[in-house]
């Protein structure tokens, strides 16, 4: 359970005791949980959680040569947005679409994948790689150089449908344009789907160490850091439970 999610649910927990005769029991847990809603809007717990995600995988280093492959995780683009207004609406994460315009500029012989369908549960037409597709182009990548696989509905197909599609040869190397919070569960989980990548991390929440141990006065961008951080633990948690990656925390190191 998220942070923020947990929070409201004793909040409101709280005010339905305090209609009862275990009111004294309400208060207790409506200051509980103004402490921990403080403690997580405005301490440095948010940044104690990302850091190491963040930090996990450097900077991808260009001296080694130019990549066969780029590959752009979804994430950006709202589809539910995007359909309701009939146009691309990037919500967050707009780096991961930047970075491959870029890479694409830098290395013109490089295939260009974009891998993102819709994580609703229920079926939709609206699919990520169909909205982000006329973005890359409007950024300088010519339609015909895009491969969009527009089925998967999270990193875990998105890995196995992108291996399936571009069918990558022994001695290619891929980039993985990705959130740098992201890119641990991401790289573990593309190395258990037999594709060996490269990090290429985009999207940083942090600035590094220095941000460490820093309190905030934005309780919205504190409550959102920690949102972001624990979301991403309990997901990598999950991955490594069900096998989806070979350990806890993927590191630059094969598994």
């Amino acid at each position: 359970m998220l942070p923020v999610n947990l929070l409201v649910e004793l909040g409101i927990l709280s005010l339905l005791l305090m209609l009862t005769r275990f009111a004294a029991l309400g208060r207790k847990i409506a200051v509980t949980t103004l402490v921990l809603l403080a403690l997580v809007a405005f301490s440095p717990l948010g940044n104690l959680l990302l850091y190491p995600l963040e930090s996990r995988f450097p900077a991808w280093d260009p001296s080694r040569g130019a990549p066969d492959g780029i590959i752009v995780l979804g994430g950006s683009v709202d589809t539910d947005l995007s359909a309701a207004h009939r146009t691309p609406v990037v919500s967050h994460a707009a780096d991961r679409m930047l970075a491959p315009a870029e890479l694409a500029r830098r290395y013109p012989n490089a295939r260009i994948v974009f891998t993102g369908g819709t994580a609703n549960l229920v079926s939709t037409e609206a699919r990520e790689a169909d909205y982000s597709a006329p973005i890359l182009e409007s950024l300088g990548i010519p339609k015909e150089r895009l491969i969009l696989e527009r089925d998967s509905r999270n990193t875990w197909e998105n890995a196995i449908f992108t291996k399936q599609l571009v069918a990558p040869k022994p001695g290619e190397r891929w980039l993985l344009v990705t959130s740098a919070f992201h890119m641990p569960r991401s790289i573990g989980i593309f190395r258990k789907a037999g594709f060996d990548v490269e990090a290429y991390p985009v999207d940083w929440r942090m600035g590094g160490r220095d941000d460490l141990f820093e309190f905030t006065r934005n309780g919205t961008e504190g409550l959102g850091k920690t949102d972001i951080a624990v979301r991403e633990w309990i997901g990598l948690l999950a991955y490594r439970v069900m096998g989806r990656t070979g350990e806890l925390l993927p590191g630059p190191g094969k598994d």
